[in-house]
């Protein structure tokens, strides 16, 4: 297959500052020298294995996944200790979206940035030995 992954998502935004600021803040991301966010895919695969992926999904104009967003898109991060940024979430004073939920795939919470995307937080079930 040609087409590796994804590369990177590219968000406009009325205050890319502030926007970085909360990226950084409520969700713990450190800034690149180019202004933007590095995910290492190494780093994930280390920790979850074969769990960790990007993927790619379209939904129906109706659904209603992504709200309260009024944007046509989510962003689903990867986390490696669902716990810990909870608690760096509520420090934060940000409200999640919901409950967090668990399933066989693992576990989720969600909450909207200051442009009004839905983040989704997924920590894929632990690695397993072989």
């Amino acid at each position: 297959m040609p087409v590796l992954g994804i590369g990177g998502v590219f968000v406009k935004s009325s205050d890319p500052d502030l926007s970085r600021r909360w990226y950084q803040e409520v969700l713990g991301l450190e800034l690149n020298s180019y202004g933007g966010f590095d995910f290492s895919h190494a780093k994930a695969a280390d920790a979850f294995g074969d769990g960790a992926r990007t993927i790619l999904a379209r939904f129906e104009d109706g659904s209603d996944y992504f709200a309260p967003s009024q944007q046509p898109f989510m962003i689903n991060l990867i986390v490696e200790d669902m716990d810990t940024l909870l608690a760096r979430i509520e420090a934060s004073g940000t409200q999640l979206v919901g409950d967090p939920q668990s399933f066989d795939y693992g576990r989720f919470a969600w909450l909207v940035d200051p442009d009004g995307v839905k983040i989704e937080l997924w920590e894929p079930p632990a690695k397993t030995a072989a």
